[in-house]
């Protein structure tokens, strides 16, 4: 048996490593959870950044609807807070400028004006209307209100002209008979019912539409009426008036020098009391109820040939020849031959007064140029009860 003594070993080829074909990786199974639902995959990156951007959107749409709002309430409060401004400016205008007339009827029943007076007085109402005319003049208007704003300076421009002719229709009188003065007044006054018109229809109602067109609320276009009584501007008003006035000259303290025929006549006087009435007798004592409607009423007329004005009528009840009620009321014109009644009631009389004879005493006013005083006045006995009815 030979031996191979060459230190030779003997080489065996290894095979190569088996190389498994490609494939997918094996997804590791969980075991699933013990009862409970299955947790939902997380969405994807994508969709989370797209809702993220959405976001954003809408609340830059909110911020920028919640500014469109807020500028326009800005907007609205701003128009309002203008309007407001025009017309509080405006409101003292239009009031100065409809007082002339209101204080040309409290001077017309004041006794002691003269025709020098009244003519004064209504060119000192001119200007004054004047100046409510440089006044509105410096108003600025809203742009939609500019046209409107016009008529307003066309009123008070009608208003100066009005007062202005008629202080120079008086002034220039001369020997025109009262008629004729009386028609003339009432011509040039038409000039302030027309400004009434302008204001109402051309300014007021344009400019109250304009604020409901333009959703201004809480502003209001203010009134103004200068001829609230029609009838001061008629020609039987004018022609007492001035009537009036014509007969007295000189003094201005409604007591001067005065011409023709002047005076009152006391006609009657009667007590209502419950719905009857019953005429005084200066003669024989007359039974007047006390009741809460008491009243007396007293009738004169105007027995001169001229209009008069401011006439003052007095009623004093007296027991034992002390006066335990008296008032005086004033008639503010009566034209030549006119017969009016001037009542006096709540007259509130004391106890002492019932069951006794009193006295009521009756004056009408002295006029100016009245010469003749025994039939303005009259004393009624009379005797005072208590009404049934309590």
């Amino acid at each position: 048996m030979s031996t191979h003594d060459d230190g030779t070993e003997l080489e065996f080829f290894e095979e190569p490593a088996t190389l498994e074909a490609p494939g997918r990786p094996r997804r590791r199974i969980r075991p699933p959870r013990g009862g409970g639902p299955r947790r939902p995959a997380p969405p994807p990156p994508g969709a989370v950044a797209l809702a993220r951007l959405a976001g954003l959107v809408a609340l830059a749409i909110a911020v920028v609807i919640g500014l469109v709002f807020w500028v326009g309430s800005c907007q609205g409060q701003s128009r309002h807070d203008e309007y407001a401004s025009y017309m509080n400016d405006v409101r003292p205008i239009a009031q100065s400028s409809a007082a002339s007339l209101r204080d040309y009827q409290r001077q017309v029943t004041n006794p002691k004006l003269t025709l020098a007076d009244l003519e004064s007085k209504l060119g000192l109402w001119s200007r004054q209307q004047q100046e409510d005319y440089d006044a509105a003049l410096r108003l600025v208007p809203p742009a939609p209100l500019q046209a409107a704003h016009q008529q307003v300076l066309a009123t008070l421009q009608l208003r100066a002209i009005g007062l202005a002719n008629l202080a120079n229709i008086l002034t220039q009188a001369g020997s025109k008979s009262t008629d004729q003065v009386a028609n003339e007044l009432t011509k040039q006054a038409q000039l302030l019912s027309a400004s009434d018109l302008v204001w109402a229809e051309l300014f007021k109602l344009p400019a109250t539409d304009t604020l409901k067109r333009l959703g201004v609320i809480g502003v209001s276009a203010p009134p103004s009426q200068i001829v609230t009584n029609p009838e001061l501007i008629t020609p039987h008003s004018f022609g007492e008036v001035y009537g009036g006035l014509r007969s007295t000259t000189g003094t201005g303290n409604g007591n001067g020098n005065v011409s023709g025929l002047h005076g009152s006549v006391l006609q009657s006087t009667e007590a209502v009391s419950g719905g009857q009435s019953k005429t005084l007798t200066v003669s024989t004592p007359t039974n007047v109820r006390e009741a809460a409607d008491l009243a007396f009423k007293v009738t004169f007329q105007n027995a001169g040939d001229f209009p008069e004005r401011g006439v003052p009528v007095t009623l004093t009840v007296s027991l034992f020849a002390k006066k335990v009620y008296t008032k005086t009321e004033t008639v503010p014109s009566i034209d030549t031959k006119e017969t009016t009644t001037v009542t006096f009631s709540n007259l509130q009389l004391p106890p002492s007064t019932f069951s006794s004879q009193a006295t009521v005493d009756v004056v009408v006013g002295k006029v100016p140029g009245e010469v003749k005083l025994d039939n303005n006045k009259a004393s009624y006995p009379v005797f005072f009860s208590l009404s049934s009815n309590g």
